[in-house]
């Protein structure tokens, strides 16, 4: 039977709508089962704990479990790689942190390119390194610390989580602009740095507020500056490396992102409720804790973040001829 025009476009049109619909019907429904965040590093760390304090505000505000997996290993690469392979249907996210800014400079066998493969859904926090020194250094001030080190050059060695951590690439940073020179002394993480840093190992690590913090309030360590460009709410004493070496400044960042394709209703949702995580008072002053500066704010905002943050340390890591194993 032939169909008259008029109803077979009718018909075309609705069966073209099917998938739309599906969809929409899909993020109303959502959630509708267990979710995971994927975090790419060990747990008990910053990043973790961030992870865990989502993953609580969503499975309160949801009604479905909102669960934390931790994906160890290779930068944070491990874990990205699981998520770039799950499903877009907004049950794997993953904590996005620093690293996969800088990892694209650093690996050339991924399986997965971030800025393509991944949608932003939010920028939870900016996140705060803090120089510090061991109590023998003679520098009480970021200045005395240039001095020191322009009279002593290649004599003051450096801790890193490894090549091309975020606490190797902002000290490199600090190298090219201070003139100073500074011995890299890599480890397989940053506890194992801030323990030779007290044992006087190595002399200086710009180091996580989280790994830190501690030991500078019990007198092991002394902190002489922050990294961002303003001063931290931690540290309010604290000078910023950017008041002494003008146009420094290092961020880091922690949000979440979530396979590309997942849907755009899921997105304004899961932004939508992690805002509202990070208006809570005590979720906040728990980022503040650990360093942060919570923010929030659109998708795209985020988007704009890992873009500049990717574009700004291939740079540095280009000129440093920081090379990984």
């Amino acid at each position: 039977m032939k169909l008259p025009r008029r109803t077979f476009v009718h018909l075309a049109a609705g069966a073209a709508a099917v998938p739309a619909l599906s969809r929409v019907a899909s993020a109303q429904a959502y959630p509708s089962r267990t979710a995971r965040i994927v975090v790419g590093f060990p747990a008990g760390g910053a990043t973790d704990i961030m992870a865990r304090l989502m993953s609580e505000f969503l499975t309160q505000r949801l009604g479905q479990q909102f669960i934390v997996e931790n994906k160890p290993g290779a930068s944070g690469n491990i874990g990205t790689e699981v998520v770039a392979k799950a499903p877009a249907d907004g049950y794997t996210l993953l904590q996005v942190v620093t690293p996969h800014a800088i990892n694209p400079a650093l690996f050339t066998n991924l399986s997965f390119d971030f800025i393509r493969d991944f949608a932003p859904v939010i920028y939870l926090a900016r996140l705060a390194y803090v120089v510090v020194v061991h109590p023998s250094v003679p520098a009480n001030t970021l200045p005395e610390l240039i001095a020191y080190a322009k009279a002593n050059p290649g004599k003051i060695n450096y801790g890193s989580a490894g090549a091309g951590t975020p606490q190797n690439i902002t000290v490199e940073l600090f190298k090219m602009m201070s003139g100073v020179n500074l011995v890299h002394v890599p480890y397989r993480g940053g506890a194992p740095a801030v323990v030779d840093l007290l044992a006087g190992q190595v002399q200086l690590i710009f180091a996580p507020v989280s790994e830190a913090i501690q030991h500078i309030k019990a007198g092991k360590l002394r902190a002489l500056a922050v990294t961002p460009a303003a001063r931290l709410d931690v540290f309010p004493d604290l000078p910023t490396v950017g008041s002494v070496l003008p146009g420094y400044e290092a961020s880091g960042f922690a949000g979440i992102s979530v396979p590309k394709g997942t849907p755009a209703a899921i997105i304004d949702l899961l932004n939508k409720e992690l805002n509202a995580a990070l208006a809570d008072p005590r979720i906040r002053g728990r980022i503040i804790e650990l360093g942060g500066t919570p923010v929030g704010g659109t998708p795209q905002e985020f988007a704009t973040i890992v873009s500049e943050a990717t574009e700004k340390w291939a740079r540095v890591i280009k000129t440093a001829n920081i090379k990984v194993e």
